[in-house]
């Protein structure tokens, strides 16, 4: 029996939304299934972005947690240029929790909650 270990990311009723933003910013990345429930919400789908997978839904059940920035996702870019664009495209209508800069450890380092509440850092190799 093979065993696979995959990022599982819980939303609100944004899960599409969230998938077509993440396909978007990264290259190699693609939704590769999404079934829908009758309220048209994710029931269940699966996405690769930089070419690891990712699953997701919206959740059927009304609940009062939600993403938390002790669990992130971490980008690696090659250069500025590349870590504005991404940067950007995450942070926009999200909340920055560290601005961008040189903290010592990374020329470049950035981390932000986008605006479906998903934490990232984005850091330059």
């Amino acid at each position: 029996m093979t065993q696979t270990i995959t990022t599982f990311l819980l939303f609100q009723g944004q899960a599409e939304e969230a998938m077509k933003l993440y396909t978007s910013i990264f290259k190699n990345s693609h939704i590769d299934s999404v079934k829908h429930r009758e309220d048209g919400k994710v029931e269940r789908a699966s996405f690769t972005l930089a070419g690891t997978e990712y699953m997701c839904i919206d959740s059927p059940i009304p609940h009062e947690f939600t993403f938390t920035p002790a669990v992130s996702l971490f980008v690696q870019v090659d250069d500025e240029a590349q870590f504005d664009k991404v940067y950007s495209a995450l942070s926009e209508d999200g909340k920055v929790l560290m601005e961008p800069g040189d903290y010592g450890f990374s020329r470049k380092f950035g981390w932000c909650n986008d605006r479906f509440g998903v934490s990232w850092q984005v850091t330059i190799n």
